[in-house]
């Protein structure tokens, strides 16, 4: 495999390596070689350190003295800790919405989502599902105009699908439990509704850790 923009090149790396870790192709606790790594993929050994430091800032790696690195483990702390913060992230991000939206195009991004997530239902593609519940924060970013809170979420995101993609199956059983939770969700940003707004987002993440925990403990 070859790379190109070398001024991105241990970004790409890391992504590489991310989507490998995600999709349990890489499995907890497996060590990552810095060696085995350039010799795959034809790149500098500098540069695959660097990706690693990007893989631990995203919490799928962690680098242990005179160790190197391996791939973090997922436990049942991990996930409700994970959970209860992207919770409150998540709250966060919709209050933002809901007290600065001024016009009807400032929430078309988000109806356009909703059309997407209801096609993905509709042709049952849990990937793109996925995607596009993540695009929603994404779309709330200018709102909250907070690049904290924005690099935070973009940080833990691939620690998120990392626990999504673990319950995928599970997942296709609740897309359409997803759009309505979605629905509900609009219809309190519209109304400003902040207390509203919490009540269906703590359903969501409650919703979602435990599918997660389910899908953990059945491996």
């Amino acid at each position: 495999m070859t790379f190109k923009a070398p001024d991105s090149l241990a970004e790409q790396i890391a992504q590489y390596l991310a989507d490998r870790i995600i999709s349990g192709e890489l499995q907890p606790t497996e060590r990552i070689q810095e060696q085995k790594v350039t010799q795959a993929l034809n790149v500098s050994r500098g540069s695959v350190r660097e990706a690693l430091l990007i893989l631990e800032r995203r919490h799928l790696v962690d680098i242990l003295p005179r160790r190197g690195a391996q791939v973090s483990e997922l436990s049942e702390h991990k996930v409700r800790s994970l959970c209860t913060l992207m919770s409150e992230m998540y709250i966060l991000l919709g209050n933002a919405v809901a007290q600065r939206w001024q016009s009807e195009s400032d929430l078309a991004p988000f109806l356009a989502i909703q059309r997407r997530l209801q096609a993905s239902f509709e042709h049952q593609d849990i990937n793109a599902f996925v995607d596009d519940s993540f695009n929603v924060m994404r779309a709330a970013y200018p709102f909250a105009n907070n690049p904290y809170l924005q690099e935070t979420i973009e940080n833990l995101q691939p620690a998120m699908n990392r626990t999504y993609y673990l319950a995928l199956e599970q997942r296709k059983a609740s897309m359409g439990e997803y759009l309505d939770l979605f629905e509900r969700l609009l219809a309190a940003v519209t109304a400003r509704d902040l207390p509203r707004i919490r009540d269906v987002l703590g359903e969501y993440c409650q919703r979602s850790c435990a599918l997660v925990l389910s899908a953990l403990a059945a491996r």
